[in-house]
């Protein structure tokens, strides 16, 4: 068999990046570690290729050569996916797709010749074996969680790792947590499971043979949802061997706020070299809190639990939402105002929407107030629902939360604010080191302090971090490429 496996495109979001990895010459973010692992799984005499199209073009020679294209996606990347679906229609390539897109909204893609959905520990092998014996079926999919200690390592010889910003490994599916919000208790499941320490280190072992240095990103949705086995397994073993290594990379995650309640937690996490991690805030608001049922969130001081967590050598990356039904017309200073105060530079506000299967798309379809489907894109200004809010007021907003926190006056004093209490992880000054982030300084000062229409906030946050907190340069010129592509993609 020829396998080609595609990642459709993003387009230009929040989290693409893209106008802040042009300074550092990268073409995309992240790797496509699902189609990478799904990759692993497939028999190993299959001739594999992977096209990542944000990374390389898709060309009908690609598709001609191929059996079957395994196609990933999510719904952010609706569009691309239809578009490649299309073209391989037209040459008459069979399509195998799966991920979540795929997962939540299979019946509309029955144009498709095989559904492999959930997850692919479970469905993947029943394919292959019926592929084998001549009679492939058109949907496969299952209600069982399966166990992720047999996961083998994502095929990484697969891509160029020159291309991308960071890597990526999976420690653990699920969460503890059930936001009405929320789909990933719907594709994950509420109770995590993990993977071994043997497991995580023999990904990171082969990461480390490809000669990748720097970034990896945890994808996780939430990393400390087992703490025990983490404080007790994971990170002592992750410690041991990021020392032996001479700490090759830094890691990233994601996690629930009760982070800033363990502090042997969060000590173990920055010896283990960890130094970013995103969190879910959502509001302010006590009573959208209680209604989406984000109760880790209630009753503690917010801000004091970010600001904690940021001394222990973390950056607090933080998810905003508005348009609950208990929002106040207030909601959009409020949000304005802790952001500020937080120091959370890396905010991203989206618009409240109801993914299939979540509880909040069942408590809006009973009251009739669904719309249409989510487009995956936290900031497009599209709403599923019909708010309690007025729309119109909802929208603006919505969009003076955007034009405030990223004008450059608001995004460049956050990032004073942070870098004013932030204690660096000790480890962070061994990590890996490349030329590109040399040449990203030298465009920053054509692109932000000459061209920019915030070279005047760029130079004084380059002085003020040389005289105050020169440690942090590295930081500050980061944070201003950041400010640059949120801008972009805001439209400031």
């Amino acid at each position: 068999m020829k396998i080609l496996l595609v990642y459709p495109k993003y387009p230009d979001t929040f989290w693409s990046f893209k106008h802040a990895l042009n300074f550092i010459s990268k073409k995309a973010a992240f790797p496509p570690l699902g189609l990478l692992t799904v990759a692993a799984m497939l028999p190993k005499e299959w001739e594999k290729k992977l096209i990542d199209m944000n990374v390389f073009s898709l060309n009908d020679n690609d598709l001609k050569w191929a059996d079957y294209v395994f196609i990933s996606s999510m719904d952010i990347q609706e569009k691309s996916t239809k578009e490649v679906i299309i073209r391989c229609k037209e040459l008459g390539t069979k399509i195998v797709a799966g991920g979540p897109l795929f997962t939540i909204r299979y019946e509309e893609f029955n144009d498709i010749d095989h559904l492999v959905l959930n997850e692919a520990e479970n469905t993947l092998p029943f394919f292959l074996d019926d592929l084998k014996n001549g009679c492939p079926k058109h949907v496969y999919s299952s209600k069982e969680w399966p166990d992720i200690r047999k996961t083998p390592p994502p095929q990484w010889e697969l891509i160029d790792m020159k291309k991308y910003a960071t890597m990526n490994v999976q420690y653990s599916r699920g969460c503890p947590f059930n936001c009405e919000f929320c789909d990933i208790i719907v594709l994950n499941g509420h109770k995590p499971r993990t993977k071994d320490k043997d497991q995580i280190l023999e990904e990171l072992e082969v990461l480390y043979k490809q000669g990748w240095r720097g970034g990896v990103f945890i994808v996780d949705d939430n990393f400390i949802g087992n703490k025990k086995k983490l404080k007790n397994e994971i990170l002592p073993a992750l410690i041991d061997w990021m020392r032996q290594k001479k700490h090759p990379f830094s890691f990233l995650t994601e996690a629930s706020i009760n982070l800033s309640d363990d502090e042997e937690l969060m000590q173990l996490m920055t010896k283990a070299g960890f130094n970013k991690v995103f969190i879910g805030i959502e509001t302010p608001n006590e009573e959208s809190l209680t209604e989406c049922n984000k109760n880790n969130n209630k009753n503690r001081n917010l801000i004091a639990c970010v600001k904690n967590i940021q001394k222990h050598g973390f950056e607090v990356q933080g998810g905003f939402i508005v348009g609950f039904d208990n929002d106040p017309i207030s909601i959009f200073e409020r949000q304005i105002r802790f952001i500020q105060k937080s120091g959370i530079i890396t905010a991203m506000v989206g618009l409240l929407n109801a993914p299939r299967g979540t509880r909040l798309y069942s408590r809006l379809k009973k009251e009739n107030r669904l719309l249409d489907e989510i487009s995956g894109d936290n900031m497009d200004f599209s709403l599923n629902f019909i708010p309690k809010m007025n729309r119109e007021t909802l929208i603006d907003g919505y969009k003076k939360i955007l034009n405030t926190i990223y004008s450059p006056k608001h995004y460049y004093k956050r990032v004073k604010t942070f870098l004013k209490e932030y204690r660096s992880n000790p480890l962070k000054k061994r990590i890996h080191f490349d030329f590109c982030y040399i040449n990203a300084f030298f465009k920053s000062i054509w692109q932000l302090g000459i061209k920019g229409k915030e070279r005047l906030q760029y130079w004084k946050l380059i002085a003020w971090t040389l005289v105050k907190r020169p440690q942090f340069i590295g930081m500050a010129i980061s944070f201003a490429i950041y400010g640059f592509h949120f801008r972009k993609t805001v439209g400031i």
